[in-house]
C-alpha cells in the first residue's frame, strides 16, 4: 500500500499482483460523529474476519511503524514471505488518513471496498484472510486520477453555484465577526436549522470553555477512558484500554482536530448534558430546543444502528421527557453490543431531518463568535490552540490570513464545513456551509473539494 512518492512495492493476493498507487496527500478532511468507521467515513467495516482485519489495518496505518510482532500477529506466513514487515511499513510511511467510502463486496474471507487516502486519492482495496483470520492478501488499485481542488470562485454567483451543486438542500453564511456579533456579508437560507454532523462539537467546546472560566473544570484535569463512555469512530480513544487517562485539554484537542467521538462523549459526561444545552442557548442559538435532549455520539449511533428504524421511530414519537428517559435506557447498552451493531453497512441517510444535531449557519457563526471572545481570556487560550490544529485544508494565503479555525461533520446525506479565519490585521470572518440530501448519500470527496473551493473564494471575496 503506497500513498507516497514511490510505487515500487506490489502487494500480493491469490498469486496476482498490482502496483500500489502513488499520490500526495493533504491534511485530513472533516470528520464525522455519525460514521462508524475510520476518519470521515461514509460506510462501516462488517464484523466478518476480513472486516475486523481491515478495521485494524486502517488504524495501524496511521500509527507507524507497526512493530514486527504486531505485523506477524495479523499477516499469515505466505504473505510475509513476499512482503516483509519492513517493506510493509515503508509502503505505509506516508499514509496520513484513510477513509472507508463504501463496501462493494463482503464475505467472511474477503472484503472489497472503495477508500480515500490522504483526503484526495480514491482506491479500490481488497483484503483477504485465511481460515485462521490472518491477512493472506492485500490488493490496491487506483479508482481514478487524484481529485483536485477546483479553482476558487471569484464572484458571489460563482460561490452560490458551487455550493448549490453538491446537494438539493444547502445553507450558507459568510459573515464578519466584530464585537462578539456576526454581520452577514452573503447568505443562502442562513437562518434555517440543518443537521450539523460533528460540527455539534463546537457547542461542547464552548461549554467546556465556560466551565473552565467558572473554575468548575481545569484543562489539566484527568479523564478516564472506560467502556461506558466509548463510542464508535471517528477517532482513536475507543481503541485505548479501559483505564487510559487523558487530560481535558487533550480530549478537547482530539474532539475538534480528529473529531474523536469518544472524546466528545467523555466531555459531555464531564460537563453534563444540561450544561451543553444551556451553553447552546447562551451562544444565541435561535431554536435551542431542537437539540434537547442533547445527544451523545454513542446515543445517536445506537438509535441509527440498533433495530433500525423501529428504535429510532419510538424515540422520535416521544416528547422531551420521554426521550430523556429513553436515553438513560440506551446508555446502558454495552459497548460490545454497539461495536457488533457497527458491522451493519450504513450508507443511506437515516432520519437526518429529525435525528441529528441541528443549527443554522447563523447559529454556527454565533458559537464561533462566542468561542472567539472566550479564547481572548488568558486562561482560555487553549480554545484557539485546539481549533487551529486542523485547518480543514483551506490553504488561505498566509500573507493575508494569520489563523484558521475549522470543524466539519458528515454522515450519509449530511456534509458540513465551518470555518473562522482571521486576517493579519485581526479581522475575523466566518463561513459556514451546511449541505443535506435526505434521499441519498452525498458524494463526499467531490462535494468536499467543491465546498472547500467555494469557502476559500468566499473568504477572499469577504475580505476585499
Amino acid at each position: 500500500m503506497n500513498f507516497g512518492r514511490s510505487a515500487a512495492l506490489a502487494l500480493v493476493i491469490g498469486g496476482m499482483t498490482a502496483a500500489s498507487a502513488a499520490c500526495s496527500g493533504t491534511a485530513p478532511k472533516p470528520a464525522s460523529a455519525s460514521s462508524p468507521a475510520s476518519s470521515t467515513t461514509a460506510a462501516s467495516f462488517p464484523g466478518t474476519p476480513a472486516g475486523i482485519q481491515a478495521r485494524w489495518l486502517f488504524g495501524a496505518a496511521t500509527h507507524l511503524p507497526i512493530p514486527t510482532a504486531v505485523v506477524t500477529a495479523h499477516f499469515d506466513q505466505a504473505f510475509l514471505a513476499k512482503v516483509t514487515p519492513a517493506q510493509l511499513n515503508a509502503v505505509l510511511a506516508e499514509t496520513k488518513s484513510l477513509r472507508l467510502d463504501a463496501v462493494t463486496l463482503s464475505t467472511p474471507g474477503a472484503l472489497e471496498m472503495t477508500v480515500t487516502a490522504n483526503g484526495l486519492t480514491q482506491l479500490r482495496v481488497t483484503i483477504a484472510v485465511d481460515s485462521r483470520g490472518m491477512i493472506s492478501g492485500l490488493l490496491l488499485q487506483p479508482a481514478g486520477a487524484p481529485a483536485a481542488l477546483p479553482p476558487a470562485p471569484t464572484t458571489w454567483a460563482g460561490v452560490d453555484r458551487q455550493v448549490r451543486a453538491v446537494a438539493p438542500q444547502v445553507r450558507l453564511l459568510v459573515a464578519k465577526v466584530s464585537g462578539g456579533t456576526c454581520q452577514p456579508v452573503h447568505a443562502i437560507d442562513a437562518t434555517t436549522p440543518a443537521p450539523l454532523g460533528s460540527a455539534f462539537k463546537l457547542y461542547v467546546l464552548d461549554t467546556l470553555a465556560r466551565a473552565v472560566a467558572a473554575g468548575k473544570v481545569s484543562w489539566n484535569q484527568q479523564l478516564t477512558v472506560t467502556s461506558q463512555v466509548k463510542s464508535l469512530p471517528s477517532g482513536e480513544l475507543q481503541d485505548q484500554p479501559d483505564g487510559t487517562r487523558v487530560t481535558v485539554r487533550q480530549a478537547a484537542a482530539d474532539m475538534i482536530s480528529a473529531s474523536d467521538n469518544t472524546a466528545a462523549d467523555m466531555l459531555i459526561t464531564l460537563l453534563g448534558r444540561t450544561a451543553v444545552e444551556a451553553a447552546a442557548a447562551q451562544t444565541g442559538m435561535a431554536d435551542p430546543g431542537r437539540d434537547v435532549p442533547f445527544l451523545t455520539t454513542r446515543e445517536l449511533f445506537t438509535l441509527k444502528l440498533d433495530d433500525w428504524p423501529r428504535l429510532a421511530s419510538r424515540y422520535l414519537a416521544l416528547g422531551t421527557a420521554g426521550r430523556q428517559a429513553m436515553l438513560t435506557e440506551l446508555d446502558r447498552v454495552p459497548y460490545s453490543t454497539l461495536t457488533a451493531l457497527s458491522s451493519a453497512v450504513w450508507t443511506a441517510p437515516r432520519d437526518i431531518d429529525s435525528l441529528e444535531w441541528f443549527a443554522s449557519p447563523a447559529d454556527v457563526c454565533r458559537v464561533y463568535a462566542s468561542l472567539d471572545a472566550l479564547a481572548r481570556q488568558p486562561a482560555l487560550a487553549p480554545v484557539a490552540s485546539v481549533l487551529e490544529i486542523n485547518n480543514g485544508d483551506l490553504s488561505l494565503d498566509p500573507g493575508q490570513w494569520r489563523s484558521v479555525w475549522f470543524k466539519g461533520g458528515s454522515e450519509p446525506g449530511v456534509l458540513t464545513l465551518n470555518y473562522l479565519a482571521t486576517t493579519r490585521s485581526g479581522q475575523a470572518y466566518v463561513v459556514s456551509v451546511l449541505a443535506e440530501n435526505p434521499a441519498a448519500p452525498i458524494a463526499q470527496t467531490s462535494a468536499e473539494l467543491a465546498l472547500i473551493s467555494a469557502v476559500k473564494g468566499a473568504f477572499e471575496l469577504a475580505a476585499r
